[in-house]
């Protein structure tokens, strides 16, 4: 996580104030060194002009921003008139900020623009003061809305991903060409439960791209967490983009309390040159060193080697975690990662001393005398029925008060899922602030996962801080035994309790220097950009055989860094050896967490582990943490071959992971390498010994490809790829 000052204290490099006439006779060019923006600022709305790479081929804008037309004063919808403000607008090199004004109602509308690297996408975000002495309540601005200049029947394609959720989709990685006439929505918010009729959520980004050689494309996305919406449509020559907080359910209306600023979900935009696995090299580069931890990306064992409990799921207790730390430490594990089990009851974050009688902090020192981090799941914002001390119990009418929905008589959480309190409300933001602070300090954890669904996905109260819901409109929900509401004020209820959550993470962080949050969220169902800014890795599917972790990663790892992905290895039947090396593989791509309890382990599984981890260590690690990575082969079918390319340029050496699924024909695969260099001679090994090492040309490697034979189904390879000088 970054930890920077909100939109509100943006610092703009080489500001400049300019005269009207000066603003409104030349265009304000910005940018970095890998994408550059001009912008108009129009006397009643401002205006995206084009998006390019330098020398490269520009999007030119069709169309000037659309700024919300009207609020709400009084009960009275009152239109607005937006008016360019050149004294109170900025710009300089790297930034911009153009000031609209309505000063009948109040309003500032500060439009704003800036790169905060050399390299990567630029980001975008709209704020909108309430300078009135009276509340204002605003319908929805989105946070970017583009429209491009096309010409009629160029080829295009749009690339999107799916979340992996509790199970990978059947697709994952979209390519779906952009015929005129195409009107497409995506959606991402902590959820992701689809009902009847909804389609997947998305990793909330996606990829135009051309596929006429030297046009390139254009990407964007969104750095939030809450309920947000994407759409693309092609109208004739015009492609159109809106982006950001979901309309739907609506309307939208959110209160602007005297001197509070909104400020839309900040959205980055870039050019590409149309390249999949080359446009997600640069935005992995960015999303680390933007957004990123700097703290957590310097220390040289992230990502680590974790054992985690969950594999004897809530059976767990103190005696077999010990054995299980015990065995961690000889294996080279390098975390022990308490998964759900070890609490008294859901809402009430303390040892269930029956199973655990010298509590968690015990085990925890356990592990830290063993030379193990320790890590800790909790689902804090979930309330149960617990009357212990400290609990977060439903019938405590405080509690009762924070909940998104009554519980009905007679309801009862499951073993680790209650009812989600609203955090958006300030007294329950506090309690969660309080408690997981409470759980690192008194645990003395490394690492804090958190579960479940702490970002409501929609609340029936009128009290709380985020609008009221149409009554007439409330949608109440059971999945799972997990009861929820939903309403036309949903998207209100995410942004206020997002803004929460986010604060809590900062807060977790400033205090705890060297914490690592872990964002799980019933499986993979909060990845997105945002979430990548305020925790260290995700848990990115809730299925965790070698397919589903191998088609997971697959589709994440092509917009976020793969140290930020983790895969959870399971236990799975592994007749023979290759079969054992197969499992843990599918899950070495990014984070590497074993739930297994590995004393079950046969001596020779113990001695492959242990092999396995110290090569993730002393090689796959670097590669994993800075390398590119290309996806060279298809996407995992479970039959036939998959494989994924690391490559650093920088050091000249990479590693290709192949597999080889269920398909019991031999065969022989050529993967076709990316990001060598021509003229250059590289070594390949074999880590089993598939095939002998030799030197290659890297012209050969990526023109012919590298040549992998398995003869056992179920199999995999692993090709270290250096430089010869």
């Amino acid at each position: 996580m970054t930890l920077r000052p909100a939109w509100a204290c943006l610092v703009l490099g080489f500001l400049a104030a300019w005269p009207l006439a000066t603003w409104a006779q030349s265009p304000i060019r910005i940018g970095n060194l890998d994408n550059r923006i001009a912008v108009q600022a129009g006397d009643s709305a401002p205006e995206l002009l084009q998006l390019a790479r330098p020398g490269g081929v520009a999007w030119q804008g069709a169309a000037a921003a659309a700024l919300i037309g009207h609020a709400d004063v009084a009960g009275r919808e009152v239109p607005l008139h937006w008016r360019f403000d050149p004294d109170a607008s900025r710009h300089g090199m790297d930034a911009a900020s153009l000031v609209y004004e309505d000063r009948a109602v109040g309003l500032r509308l500060r439009w704003e623009w800036r790169a905060r690297a050399s390299h990567g996408p630029l980001e975008h975000a709209i704020r909108i003061e309430n300078r009135s002495g009276h509340p204002v309540w605003l319908p929805l601005q989105p946070s970017l809305q583009v429209a491009w200049k096309i010409a009629a029947g160029q080829p295009l394609q749009q690339v999107w991903i799916d979340k992996g959720a509790g199970e990978p989709p059947p697709v994952g990685t979209h390519q779906v060409p952009i015929a005129d006439g195409r009107d497409w929505r995506g959606t991402s918010s902590t959820f992701a439960h689809p009902r009847p009729g909804e389609t997947r959520e998305i990793i909330p980004w996606f990829l135009v791209r051309s596929e006429d050689a030297g046009v390139g494309g254009w990407y964007v996305g969104v750095e939030f967490s809450g309920r947000v919406a994407m759409t693309l449509k092609r109208k004739g020559a015009r492609l159109e983009s809106t982006v950001g907080l979901d309309p739907e359910p609506g309307p939208f209306r959110t209160r602007l309390a005297p001197g509070e600023t909104f400020t839309t979900p900040t959205v980055f935009v870039g050019a590409s040159d149309g390249d999949i696995d080359d446009t997600g090299n640069a935005l992995r580069r960015w999303v680390r060193e933007v957004l990123g931890d700097p703290s957590t990306l310097a220390d040289a064992a992230y990502p680590l080697v974790t054992n985690n409990s969950w594999g004897s799921a809530m059976a767990i207790d103190e005696a077999q975690a010990r054995r299980m730390i015990d065995d961690a430490k000889r294996l080279g594990f390098e975390m022990f990662h308490l998964d759900a089990g070890w609490f008294r009851a859901v809402g009430d974050w303390h040892a269930d001393r029956k199973k655990f009688p010298r509590g968690v902090a015990a085990l925890s020192d356990y592990a830290h005398r063993r030379g193990l981090k320790f890590g800790l799941w909790a689902d804090w914002a979930q309330a149960g029925t617990s009357k212990g001390k400290g609990a977060l119990d439903v019938a405590d009418p405080e509690v009762r008060d924070w909940l998104t929905t009554d519980p009905p008589p007679g309801w009862k959480p499951t073993e680790f899922k209650g009812m989600t309190i609203d955090l958006g409300v300030p007294a329950a933001q506090a309690w969660a602030a309080g408690e997981t602070d409470r759980l690192v300090r008194e645990y003395h954890l490394d690492m804090l996962e958190h579960d479940g669904y702490v970002v409501a996905q929609g609340c029936d109260r009128d009290d709380h801080p985020h609008a009221p819901a149409d009554p007439a409109r409330i949608r109440r929900y059971r999945d799972d035994d997990f009861l929820w509401a939903d309403g036309s004020n949903a998207t209100d209820v995410s942004l206020h309790a997002t803004r929460a959550y986010y604060a809590i993470q900062h807060a977790l962080k400033r205090q705890h220097p060297g914490l690592l949050l872990e964002i799980c969220n019933d499986g993979g169902r909060m990845v997105d950009f945002g979430s990548a800014a305020h925790g260290d890795y995700f848990s990115i599917v809730d299925s965790y055989d070698p397919l589903s972790n191998r088609q997971a990663f697959y589709d994440a790892s092509h917009v976020l860094p793969p140290a930020m992905l983790e895969t959870y290895v399971k236990a799975w039947p592994t007749p023979r050896i290759e079969n054992f090396r197969y499992m843990l593989r599918s899950g070495m791509m990014g984070w590497f967490t074993v739930m297994i309890d590995t004393n079950g382990w046969t001596p020779a599984q113990h001695a492959a582990a242990a092999r396995e981890i110290a090569f993730y260590q002393s090689t796959l690690r670097p590669l994993i943490r800075a390398a590119d990575l290309y996806h060279v082969g298809p996407r995992p079918d479970g039959k036939g071959w998959d494989g994924t390319e690391y490559f650093d340029g920088v050091r000249d050496q990479g590693v290709v992971f192949a597999f080889h699924g269920s398909d019991p024909a031999p065969g022989v695969f050529r993967f076709r390498l990316r990001g060598l260099r021509a003229g250059h001679r590289y070594r390949v090994h074999f880590r089993d010994h598939s095939a002998p090492a030799r030197v290659v040309d890297g012209r050969e490697l990526m023109d012919v490809g590298l040549a992998v034979r398995l003869p056992t189904p179920r199999s995999s390879e692993l090709v270290v790829i250096e430089g010869v000088r």
